[in-house]
């Protein structure tokens, strides 16, 4: 079965040679494309059930880890990947319906679906990384993709904002690059599994500096406050599914390399105080924006940054529950926060522009758009029983554990970031559903297949609520994997050190010995991951 895990990577970037070839027939190369996700989606279920037996490793080129590259799909990454594609296919079948109802004037340019396939591949390349600089590739793909949607139809707003999503992006792409090169200098490998035995190795001053470094890079793509700015600026001005898919997976890619980094690279915690500073910096200044705002796109891209907050929170506590919680988090809020900006594309369509102060009455003639956007509006904003709410009520509990005034001031900060946010919803509701529109609203019609996938990606949400229990059950298992340590260590280097493949002409030991287990692993698995 190890050959499943490159199929998501693999699979996409095929998909995307057919439908470059195929640039002159616009519904065959939408065709290739929903063929494509949906042979990915099928292949993410598969990964996801069969990670329950341990982790899944490819060693690519049949070359062992660390020396080769090394494909590893855990139970978070497996998860990662099912909420990823199944959001990427509903905004993609959104994108067809869109085209269609617009016919040649607003048909997706012929680049739109390789580079969507690509943005794909690297999404998928950078959840199942097993080395820093396969991690370091698949966001350069990502950046590449996400450059060429963000600027499609080349106005000045959207070449202007792209300008600024590729510089902040490079940034960040440099300081993870330099990160990448000094830990190679410093430990011999980029080898994830390596790494983290190797890491402890060194001085506590030099993993201190590796891990703020990687801390930075990553914090950039998160989009954590203060390397917030540049989001809010960006995102809105692209078209409504590119807007949508951004929000919903760019930002979680990089808490996942947080996640991944800081708990099997750094697993002293000594960043968490710092980390807990930062998340709920992140949640209030990103909701104070959000209440500022009197268009729709920059209000849900204000809520996106502030909504970072609680998955860093998660990360920083220092328990298997917080951590549970914040995967648990980060999975219900890229179906949500991906429905909302879908839903705010339905929007601008039907009343012509997404400002606040020009809208009106969209619930007397558009009841269905209104169902559509109070739905994960009142998820985000945490209302019981949503998975909103669950998310949020397991970072408390996790935290109420801890019971230190940091945990304390991060429970006071959560609960007034969903107060807030429910206040910003509401605003929301009443200005562009509720109250009467100060001019009439165009007479135009919202195309039944993009409200049918907005409404399909809103119903798998509603579907996460019901399958709670198993979906918290899950995420526990996966915190507790990862917290361990151990599972993911001896899945990429078994007995002696190396990975499965076949590499004769390196040493079996390596230069530097077998590499073992980390000793503390089965004390935090038995303590429930305290450290």
């Amino acid at each position: 079965m190890t050959w499943l895990v490159a199929l998501p990577v693999a699979l996409p970037l095929v998909g995307a040679g057919f439908a470059l070839a195929l640039a002159r027939y616009r519904r065959l190369q939408g065709i290739v494309s929903v063929t494509t996700l949906s042979l990915v989606l099928a292949v993410a279920v598969v990964l996801l059930v069969e990670v329950g037996n341990g982790p899944i490793v490819l060693d690519v080129g049949n070359w062992a880890a660390p020396v080769g590259i090394a494909l590893v799909a855990d139970r978070l990454a497996a998860l990662m990947l099912v909420i990823s594609v199944t959001v990427t296919l509903a905004v993609l079948v959104y994108s067809l319906a869109q085209g269609l109802a617009d016919g040649d004037r607003g048909a997706p340019l012929a680049i739109y679906h390789p580079t969507f396939l690509v943005l794909s591949a690297g999404v998928s390349n950078a959840f199942l990384a097993g080395d820093l600089f396969n991690l370091y590739v698949g966001f350069e793909i990502l950046l590449a993709a996400s450059f060429v949607l963000i600027t499609l139809s080349g106005t000045r707003e959207r070449v202007r904002s792209g300008t600024i999503y590729v510089v902040v992006s490079l940034v960040s792409s440099m300081v993870f690059l330099t990160a990448l090169a000094l830990i190679y200098a410093a430990t011999g490998t980029v080898n994830l599994a390596q790494l983290a035995v190797r890491l402890p190795e060194l001085g506590q001053g030099t993993q201190l500096v590796l891990q703020l470094m990687l801390l930075v890079a990553f914090a950039i793509k998160a989009a954590i406050f203060p390397l917030s700015a540049w989001l809010p600026d960006s995102y809105p001005t692209a078209p409504a599914p590119v807007t949508a898919v951004f929000a919903g997976l760019l930002t979680k890619v990089g808490v996942y390399a947080i996640i991944r980094t800081q708990v099997l690279l750094f697993p002293d915690g000594r960043l968490d105080t710092l980390l807990m500073w930062l998340a709920l910096a992140t949640m209030l200044v990103g909701i104070l924006g959000a209440v500022a705002q009197e268009d729709i796109k920059r209000l849900l891209s204000f809520t996106l940054v502030s909504h970072i907050g609680y998955m860093i929170w998660g990360i920083a506590t220092a328990s298997v529950a917080g951590l549970s919680a914040a995967i648990f988090y980060v999975a219900h809020h890229i179906t949500v926060q991906t429905s909302l900006f879908l839903v705010a594309g339905l929007i601008e369509r039907r009343g012509g522009t997404t400002s606040l102060v020009r809208l009106g009455s969209l619930a007397r003639v558009a009841p269905l758009l209104a169902v559509l956007f109070f739905i994960p509006a009142m998820n985000l904003a945490g209302i019981p029983p949503m998975t909103g709410f669950l998310g949020k009520t397991g970072l408390i509990e996790a935290a109420a554990q801890e019971g230190t005034a940091m945990s304390w001031a991060l429970i006071a900060g959560g609960l007034i970031t969903s107060l807030l946010t429910l206040y910003a919803i509401t605003k929301t509701w009443n200005m562009a559903f509720w109250q009467e529109a100060p001019e009439p609203l165009p007479e135009t019609t919202t195309p039944r297949a993009m409200v049918g996938s907005a409404g399909a990606l809103v119903v798998f949400s509603l579907v996460l609520m019901v399958l709670a229990g198993p979906l918290y059950a899950y995420t526990d298992r996966a915190a507790a994997d990862l917290r361990a340590r151990t599972p993911y260590i001896s899945a990429v280097l078994p007995e002696g050190g190396r990975g499965t493949g076949q590499s004769s002409n390196i040493a079996q030991q390596g230069d530097r010995g077998p590499v073992a287990a980390p000793t503390e692993a089965p004390t935090e698995a038995a303590t429930g991951g305290a450290r």
